[in-house]
Order: C-alpha cells, then sequence, then structure tokens
C-alpha cells in the first residue's frame, strides 16, 4: 500500500520528507489563510454580501459544535471549524486534478496527533493532572492497560480510518482512468469519470471530513468527563 507521497527534494542524495502531499497542503494552508485574512478585515456593522456569508458559516459552525458539546465547549468552535475547512478542501482536491494530501499517511496522522494532543490537554485542564492520571484506573485498576490503549488507539483509528478511504478512492479514480484510455481517443474519459469524482471526492470527501470532527468532539467530551 502506498502509505504517501514520493520525496519532492534530494539534497547531496538526502532526502528530507517534504513529499509532494505536504507540499500541497502547505499550499492550502496558505490559501485558507489568505482568504481568512481578507474575509475578516474590515468588518462592519451592517455586514455586505461577503461578510454576511462568512457570518452564516460561522453561526453554522457555533450550533454544530455546541449543539453536539454543549455551551462549556464552545472555546472549541475555533479548533473544529478549521479542521471542517482544512479537511474538506483537501479531500475535495481530486475534482482539480490533484491528488488528495489525505491518502498521504504522514499528513493525516499529524492532523490526528494534533487532534490527540488538544483531547488529552483539555482533560488535563478540566480535571487536573492528577484526576487526569487518576482516570486511566477507572473504574478497576485492572482496566489500566485497556484504558491506556483506549487512549493510545485514537490518533491510530482516526488516521487508519481517514487515510484507508481517502487512498481507496483514489486508487479506484486511476483504475478507472486507466481503463476508459484504453477507449478510441480517451474519449470515455470525459463524461463517465464525472459521477465518479462526484461520489469520491465530494460525498465520500465530506463523509471522511465529517466523521473525523465528530469523533474529535466525542473523544473531546468523553474523555474530559472521564
Amino acid at each position: 500500500m502506498d502509505m504517501g507521497s514520493k520525496p519532492l527534494n534530494n539534497f547531496l542524495g538526502q532526502n528530507f520528507g517534504v513529499t509532494e502531499a505536504i507540499v500541497i497542503q502547505w499550499i492550502i494552508i496558505a490559501i485558507i489563510s489568505i482568504i481568512a485574512i481578507s474575509v475578516t478585515r474590515n468588518l462592519k456593522k451592517i455586514p455586505d454580501k461577503k461578510q454576511s456569508a462568512v457570518e452564516v458559516f460561522v453561526s453554522f459552525i457555533n450550533k454544530f459544535v455546541t449543539d453536539n458539546m454543549g455551551e462549556e465547549c464552545k472555546n472549541f468552535i475555533p479548533y473544529i471549524g478549521t479542521l471542517i475547512i482544512f479537511l474538506l478542501i483537501m479531500n475535495m482536491v481530486g475534482l482539480i486534478g490533484i491528488e488528495p494530501p489525505t491518502k498521504d499517511f504522514s499528513v493525516v496522522l499529524g492532523i490526528a496527533l494534533i487532534t490527540f494532543i488538544v483531547v488529552q490537554a483539555y482533560a488535563i485542564k478540566k480535571q487536573g493532572i492528577k484526576h487526569y492520571f487518576i482516570g486511566y484506573a477507572k473504574p478497576i485498576i485492572p482496566l489500566l492497560p485497556i484504558n491506556i490503549m483506549e487512549r493510545i488507539m485514537l490518533p491510530i483509528s482516526l488516521t487508519l480510518r481517514l487515510f484507508g478511504n481517502m487512498t481507496a478512492a483514489v486508487v479506484i479514480m486511476e483504475l478507472v482512468y486507466e481503463t476508459l484510455g484504453k477507449a478510441p481517443f480517451g474519449i470515455a474519459q470525459l463524461g463517465i469519470p464525472v459521477p465518479l469524482h462526484f461520489y469520491f471526492d465530494v460525498f465520500d470527501g465530506a463523509i471522511q471530513m465529517l466523521i473525523f470532527v465528530m469523533l474529535t468532539m466525542i473523544n473531546i467530551k468523553v474523555i474530559s468527563e472521564h
């Protein structure tokens, strides 16, 4: 199985781990940052169309987070909102002929580890360091190894689920194009892949983003309460 993209850099015969997927991820981060700065500059009391669209999106994220996590978790609205935008765009870049960065294991693992750190940090902040570690031995001490394994499995589970599904989608689309390319002049490639792109890039991409985000919110809520 392809665990990542081919390294792009080679200096004095040494690879430094910068792959095509990582570069695309950086470009997406830069684009999102530029757009975010642009649409939030010079906000007005009476919003124009651009500001109204942004406010509708922010209101949706606010409601989505508070409905699923409660009012006490409002501080996570920026993080969850960022995850939604970032993962959705990365999953859907296949629409413009670019392989999704989320088919690179290292990219997805990095995002999952950030979520893992956020979950554990919030649990420590809410419970205190002492009760946080005591929680590993609840409800009974013999469950300590299982509870530790359960925490460790969070980033692994998030990574494998997103990476596996996005890699499968890319492989299927590559097989489709390879098969259709055998038709005369490649005419079949012009129309038949369109509904498949809609399913794998749009529908499946959105579903995988939603699953990742929902599991993030659930773990933040559950782990901080135990």
